[in-house]
């Protein structure tokens, strides 16, 4: 009977090596820990030596039988969230795939202005503001023009660039910085502004990372950020 046993045993042990073994050969994929398979592989190895003599608890084997569901469970949720994961890459791809091209407006303190054609944006004023003005500057930083907004509320107020400096003279195409001020409480107060630029590409989002968007002046800025799509 010993000898049996110590046979038995041995045999168990053999399968624990087979099983480490697996496991860390599938830690080079990713795995940490023991599969479902190689868990049920011991479980009935487990059976099969125990000691006759002093045979285990059936209450011991119901818990490991509960675990190996448990187990089982966790990774076929896995597999499912991986499943949903990929459709999300998907789906991000096929919305970057329709927005090259298109014009948002964004955040933003210069575009690249195509000076054919009336530029419209928009400032935001956190109160009323008694003088409001948007000064647009070259790409060499030189003031070409100043627009008037004069006295605005609280709120969001637009504003059109015709493309023209001072003289009436249309200027080339290219990049334009807009900075917009107001007088607040009779302090000059620098105003956020809204600019259209046109999407160049995407770059996909990563793992806990938002899809980006570079835009045609040479900026990226987030999908979230993106307070109006347009055409």
């Amino acid at each position: 009977m010993t000898t049996s046993v110590d046979s038995s045993t041995s045999d168990f042990i053999k399968t624990l090596q087979k099983a480490g073994s697996s496991t860390a050969g599938d830690s080079t994929t990713g795995a940490s820990s023991l599969g479902k398979d190689s868990f049920l592989q011991l479980l009935v190895t487990q059976m099969q030596n125990q000691n006759p003599l002093d045979p285990q608890d059936n209450s011991e084997f119901v818990a490991q039988l509960a675990q190996f569901s448990s187990l089982e469970t966790m990774q076929n949720l896995s597999t499912s969230v991986d499943a949903i994961g990929g459709m999300y890459q998907s789906s991000q791809a096929l919305q970057a795939s329709s927005l090259v091209g298109r014009t948002v407006t964004v955040d933003s303190g210069s575009t690249n202005v195509d000076t054919s054609t009336d530029l419209v944006g928009s400032v935001v004023l956190p109160s009323t503001s008694t003088v409001t003005t948007v000064k647009v500057s070259d790409k060499d930083g030189n003031l070409v023009r100043t627009i008037d907004l004069d006295a605005q509320k609280a709120g969001t107020a637009s504003f059109t660039w015709d493309g023209k400096d001072e003289n009436g003279n249309v200027l080339a195409a290219g990049n334009y910085s807009f900075v917009a001020t107001g007088s607040i409480d009779g302090t000059s107060t620098t105003l956020t502004t809204y600019l259209p630029a046109t999407v160049s590409s995407v770059t996909m989002g990563t793992a806990g990372t938002a899809m980006t968007l570079n835009l045609a002046n040479g900026t990226s800025v987030a999908l979230s950020k993106v307070q109006q799509i347009g055409i």
